[in-house]
């Protein structure tokens, strides 16, 4: 996980201060004063040395007293300090990766698997389970059958190493016998299976190009009947999302404007999808808490993401969404293990058989 460069430099006394000061508002969701911070922090110091302290962090912008209180909370800035300086991260036991590896079977489809990894983050962490998806393209083709249905009509039948299969109604220039469009599928699939939907547009564009004016019969009917299978794919859905409830009973969701705000970018999508593919872009855990995402939404939220993908190719990205006042040490581990149990699932059964 990336770490912060502008990190203010702190002494040990005002480390284990602040360690101290989110750890108490993450378990109680209250301002933390001074005395309840010399009797947490197992420091010898009075509690005029801590209000000195926490003075100084406040100046610094880690720390803030809301006006009804005389204790003090983390701001952005103070969580970012804690998480890449403080905060000491365990990876997960095996029994609980066990657990999780149960949730994600290698034999599920792809599509199965990414829903059933969104609830397993919302179930597990009690936020909100987000995992995109990966387009068509991404994933290799497996088999392809042509039936005809009348004179220009061909049904396509796509099987892809994952398991989905996608049936695709195409129009053709022309009428094709059946020995025809046999001789097409057995042509495709002796020579493209295992291999990405991008990467056959290619080879073939390349093929078509080499053999120019003396392209044979096959070759062009090839041509034609691929483009137009593999250009037909139905709409996918782009992302999953389970848990959205999980915020309403928040006490940092307690704005139901900004509640409100979150709700409509699931529905729409698009600004949050942006937000996921520049953490899809990055490698390892990816952490963004309140506005560090500039996606106005999430300002009141914290995202945790983590890639997924097969034969070291990124498909996408999972993470949970979840207030700024959360247990990071128990979360990113969640987010990192499923990420790396969802790839190994998703390696084993996108492998050609």
């Amino acid at each position: 996980m990336s770490r912060s460069p502008s990190a203010p430099p702190l002494d040990p006394r005002a480390r284990q201060l602040l360690r101290t000061l989110v750890a108490r508002y993450v378990a109680d969701g209250q301002p933390v004063g001074s005395r309840l911070l010399a009797k947490s922090s197992g420091l010898d110091v009075s509690p005029a040395t801590i209000r000195n302290v926490m003075s100084d962090l406040e100046e610094l912008g880690l720390v803030a007293a809301p006006h009804t209180s005389a204790g003090r909370v983390p701001t952005v800035q103070g969580y970012r300090v804690f998480v890449d300086s403080l905060l000491e991260l365990r990876p997960l036991g095996e029994p609980q990766v066990e657990e999780l590896r149960r949730e994600l079977p290698a034999t599920a489809t792809t599509p199965d698997l990414l829903n059933s990894a969104s609830s397993l983050l919302s179930q597990v962490t009690h936020f909100v389970g987000v995992v995109t998806v990966p387009q068509h393209q991404e994933v290799p083709f497996r088999h392809i059958d042509f039936v005809p249905l009348d004179q220009r009509r061909t049904l396509v039948i796509l099987v892809f190493t994952d398991g989905q299969v996608q049936n695709r109604v195409i129009e053709l220039e022309r009428a094709y016998p059946p020995a025809e469009l046999e001789q097409v599928a057995n042509y495709l699939n002796a020579q493209f299976s295992g291999q990405r939907l991008d990467e056959i547009r290619l080879r073939l564009l390349r093929e078509m190009q080499e053999t120019s004016n003396q392209m044979n019969r096959l070759m062009a009917a090839t041509v034609e009947l691929a483009q137009q299978a593999f250009n037909s794919a139905p709409p996918q859905p782009d992302m999953f999302v389970a848990g959205q409830t999980n915020l309403m009973g928040l006490h940092e969701a307690s704005s139901l404007e900004r509640l409100r705000e979150l709700f409509e970018a699931f529905q729409r999508k698009r600004d949050l999808l942006a937000v996921l593919e520049r953490c899809a872009r990055a490698e390892g855990v990816r952490l963004f808490i309140g506005e560090e995402s500039g996606f106005a939404a999430l300002d009141n939220y914290s995202l945790i993401t983590a890639p997924y993908g097969v034969g070291g190719r990124v498909l996408g990205v999972l993470g949970v969404i979840g207030p700024t006042r959360m247990a990071y040490d128990r979360v990113i581990p969640v987010v990192q293990a499923t990420a790396q149990i969802l790839s190994g699932a998703l390696n084993r059964n996108q492998t050609p058989q």
